[in-house]
């Protein structure tokens, strides 16, 4: 497996746009992405678990119910979300593209992310609709990230290559990501690619397994958006045979989605709203994945621990705390606590207890922007990883006025 350029356009078949079109007032942000697969795709997706969702998500799952799609369009500034006609506007915004495009409305995918509440007006939709289709090109994933951003600082994208049936296959992604982030699927905006050929089944099956071991993991601030969702889009132009049963074939298509999934983890991670460091906790030595899993969350979703990051402070005692409320049933007298950077790695608790080391050493590991806690149950062999983001004073700075 290979890590490629190209984003949601590496795979063949795949254009895609991004343009500001009005929706935002920011003139030199864009707000409006186009991903079109040159053929019908297979489709799988995977939604918010909030019970207040936006009405794209609606009128998505009744447009891939089928299976299939063939264009994504995603609107950032305004959510679309708890609006009186949002349905509306929604399947007028796929309605729009389809339009435009030449396909039926029902295979447009449709999301949107800004605001909740705030009315929404498809004008800008329409007046920029030209201009965003004739700008596809395989060259347009960048662009398409920038479009679907809101508080983030900057895009996210990732595509590696991969052998299947004797074919080489791609595989892409864009994500948006920085806020309103808590494991729960989904908890942002994803859209991927690929040119493998894989049934609607079992790309479903892919996707919803995936998600417990990268979207589920990842935690910025603890609260669950209204409107997120990962969508895959699979159009099969690499010429493989089509997976429809598990197997190697299978196996590898899945290897390679978690390596876009989890590149994807990290980004989001990493550009939480104010963070300054990336996060990463792994835990080995768990007694089963359930535990590995929930006490890796537990110690990223920690508020105190995230502020002891950014103040690189080696308060593992905020560590053994997360870990003791997190339901998971461990030895807390076997528990090891170290700290890791590009700097180096320091111990600072075993068994449980804490142990002597350099305070100056700990702090010039967690200066460091990206820091992994690892962390030793030592009461079994499972393991599990969770990714996070410093809390900072910024965080309370972009939320206090986030709306106006």
């Amino acid at each position: 497996m290979t890590r490629i350029s190209g984003g949601v356009c590496a795979a063949k078949g795949f254009t895609a746009n991004g343009i500001h079109c009005g929706i935002r007032k920011n003139r030199t942000k864009r707000d409006l992405a186009l991903i079109y697969s040159q053929t019908r795709a297979a489709c799988a997706g995977v939604y918010t678990q909030n019970l207040v969702k936006g009405a794209p998500i609606a009128v998505t799952k009744a447009h891939i119910s089928d299976g299939f799609a063939q264009a994504i369009i995603c609107n950032s500034g305004n959510a679309n979300t708890c609006n009186f006609d949002g349905v509306e506007i929604a399947e007028g915004m796929g309605a729009i593209a389809a339009n435009k495009l030449g396909i039926d409305p029902r295979d447009v995918v449709v999301a949107s992310t800004g605001v909740i509440g705030l009315p929404m007006s498809l004008e800008p939709i329409q007046n920029g609709i030209d201009e965003l289709a004739a700008g596809l090109s395989t060259e347009g994933s960048g662009f398409a990230a920038e479009g679907i951003m809101t508080t983030d600082t900057r895009k996210k994208e990732v595509a590696v290559e991969f052998e299947l049936d004797g074919k080489t296959c791609r595989i892409g992604g864009i994500a948006k990501g920085s806020g309103m982030i808590h494991p729960n699927m989904a908890t942002m905006l994803v859209f991927i690619t690929t040119d493998a050929a894989i049934s609607p089944t079992m790309l479903q099956k892919a996707l919803s397994g995936d998600i417990r071991d990268s979207f589920n993991l990842l935690s910025i601030d603890g609260d669950t958006s209204t409107n997120d969702m990962v969508i895959v889009l699979a159009n099969g132009l690499a010429g493989n045979r089509e997976i429809s049963t598990g197997g190697e074939d299978f196996e590898a298509f899945r290897q390679a989605l978690s390596q876009v999934t989890v590149s994807l983890c990290r980004m989001i991670a990493g550009d939480g709203e104010g963070a300054t460091k990336l996060l990463e906790c792994s835990v080995s030595g768990a007694a089963d994945e359930i535990t590995a899993k929930t006490v890796s969350k537990s110690i990223i979703c920690s508020s105190l621990l995230k502020a002891a990051m950014f103040g690189a402070d080696a308060n593992w005692g905020r560590v053994l705390c997360a870990i003791g409320y997190s339901g998971a049933k461990t030895d807390v007298n076997k528990i090891d606590v170290c700290f890791k950077s590009a700097k180096g790695e320091i111990l600072v608790c075993k068994d449980g207890h804490g142990v002597d080391f350099s305070e100056e050493k700990a702090k010039e590991i967690l200066l460091e922007d990206e820091i992994d806690i690892i962390i030793n149950l030592n009461s079994g062999e499972a393991s599990a990883k969770a990714w996070g983001c410093d809390l900072t004073y910024d965080y309370v700075k972009i939320n206090g006025d986030y709306r106006t």
